[in-house]
């Protein structure tokens, strides 16, 4: 039987960063992923300043910027009038030593740290590995994991589950998963072609509302991506149509026929669990909450969660089990995921959907004045970075 301090359940950008994190620390760790690799999907791109932070801490942060895009500035506009409100992150270069974005595919940065972990003395990495059961007791937990071949078990203190919205650790355990599942689907693809030559004043990330078709373009390294909203009643076959592509790119940039790389539907949900400690097994990332992807916040959440989670995991394996520093951990981040990344995420949506109304209209003009005043703009970038709710949560006792 396998052992180890902790055992990380998901390779994702999450997983990586908390295996990695415990390693250093001289803590042994396994981490099993499903899937034979990272996966290799779009669904993050944005690295927001206190996650470039703590990546640093970890010595992956360099090969992160110098393989991304670094945007220190980023656009609210209206499709319809073309205005455009921009806010940028030197504006609040005296609270972080990152004040950019950094616009890189999730899996590349779960690929270098798997890559560093499969390097590493204390840790193990087991892909094509399935945590398929658990069992607790005073002591540990004995996790059953599906393989190709056989079910093997793994013994180990803790278990932190980074294995997505689907989770398997968060059904086992019963966890109630409350909140709605929005009436729509969103529907992202991908291409090559340089947005820039034909639309003007163009960041690497723009939030565009329309009253029609709002949607979102960020620029990564590989394409521009292009997330926009779809009928729920419209078939995914219909969706990934060339006539929907066609549609798309014509309503943008009055272009047909543009080749894409990728085509993804989602089903996007605003869900919190009840609890995110549970014993010696805990919950983070999209295993303890799931929101609409507007303003980045999913991804970079999930790594403040394990973050905060690993200092107590270590505090604990040095100095025996404590189960107030996990209540901790539990009112600390889902305290945060509540009153910041859920409400924020909402508010964000709206702005975008809502067309040629006077309640948006008021909306934008209320932008617009954040963005011109400066110690509003400073509030707001704060808290879009997310920096205030770092801050916010360490202030939880």
């Amino acid at each position: 039987m396998l052992s180890a301090d902790v055992l990380v359940v998901g390779a994702g950008p999450v997983g990586t960063v908390a295996a990695l994190a415990l390693a250093q620390q001289g803590l042994s760790v396994i981490i099993c992923e499903a899937g034979a690799d990272c996966a290799q999907d779009l669904r993050a791109s944005t690295f927001h300043p206190p996650t470039l932070e703590m990546l640093d801490e970890l010595g992956v942060a360099d090969d992160i910027i110098d393989y991304g895009l670094k945007a220190p500035t980023y656009h609210f506009r209206e499709r319809q009038s073309q205005q455009v409100i921009e806010f940028d992150l030197t504006d609040i270069s005296d609270a972080t030593r990152f004040p950019f974005r950094i616009q890189c595919e999730q899996h590349v940065m779960a690929g270098m740290l798997a890559k560093r972990l499969e390097e590493h003395p204390n840790a193990t990495v087991l892909f094509s590995h399935r945590a398929n059961s658990f069992e607790q007791d005073e002591l540990g937990v004995t996790v059953a994991v599906e393989t190709p071949l056989s079910i093997e078990k793994i013994r180990t203190q803790y278990v932190i589950a980074a294995d997505g919205g689907n989770s398997i650790i968060r059904k086992w355990l019963g966890a109630e998963f409350s909140g709605f599942t929005y009436p729509e689907k969103f529907l992202c693809v991908s291409t090559k072609l340089e947005l820039k030559d034909y639309i003007d004043n163009l960041c690497f990330v723009n939030y565009i509302a329309d009253p029609e078709e709002w949607l979102v373009l960020l620029r990564v390294p590989s394409v521009w991506r292009i997330l926009v909203p779809a009928a729920e009643t419209e078939s995914d076959e219909k969706l990934l149509s060339d006539e929907t592509r066609d549609g798309i790119f014509s309503r943008l940039i009055g272009k047909s026929d543009v080749e894409t790389y990728h085509r993804t539907i989602y089903r996007v949900h605003q869900r919190v669990a009840q609890k995110f400690n549970h014993g010696r097994v805990f919950l983070a990332g999209d295993s303890a909450h799931l929101n609409n992807p507007l303003g980045g916040f999913g991804m970079n959440s999930g790594i403040h969660d394990v973050w905060n989670l690993q200092q107590k995991i270590a505090q604990s394996v040095g100095d025996g089990h404590d189960e107030r520093l996990f209540d901790l951990y539990d009112r600390q981040r889902r305290t945060v995921t509540h009153d910041f990344i859920q409400r924020q995420t909402i508010q964000n949506k709206e702005l975008l959907e809502h067309g040629a109304d006077e309640g948006h209209a008021r909306r934008f003009a209320n932008m617009q004045a954040i963005a011109a005043d400066d110690g509003q703009r400073r509030s707001f970038l704060l808290r879009q970075s997310m920096l205030e709710s770092l801050s916010d949560a360490a202030a939880i006792e």
